[in-house]
C-alpha cells in the first residue's frame, strides 16, 4: 500500500469531499480510482481531428487574424521574443 501525507487542510478538504458524497475517505478515493481505470466506450482519435473539431466553430473573422506562421515563430507569440529570420 502507498501513503501519502497530506497538509492538514488538504486532507480534511478531501474528508469533507467524500463525506458530501456519503462514503469514507478511503470508499470515496477507491471510487475515483476505479472510474479511472474504466476504458473508454470510443476508440482513439487523432489528435489532427480532435483540434479540427475544437476549431470547426471559430469565426472566420477570428481565423483571418490567426498568425499564419504561428508554428515556426511559437516562441514569439507565446513569449514575446524577437521573431526569428527565416
Amino acid at each position: 500500500m502507498t501513503v501519502i501525507t497530506l497538509p492538514d487542510e488538504q486532507a480534511a478538504a478531501l474528508k469533507a469531499k467524500a463525506s458530501a458524497a456519503g462514503l469514507t475517505l478511503e470508499a470515496w478515493l477507491q471510487k475515483l480510482a476505479a472510474e479511472q481505470e474504466r476504458p473508454t466506450s470510443q476508440p482513439p482519435r487523432h489528435i489532427a481531428d480532435v483540434i479540427c473539431e475544437n476549431m470547426r466553430d471559430v469565426p472566420p473573422e477570428i481565423m483571418a487574424a490567426m498568425p499564419t506562421d504561428g508554428a515556426s515563430q511559437h516562441d514569439h507569440y507565446i513569449y514575446g521574443w524577437p521573431k526569428k529570420e527565416a
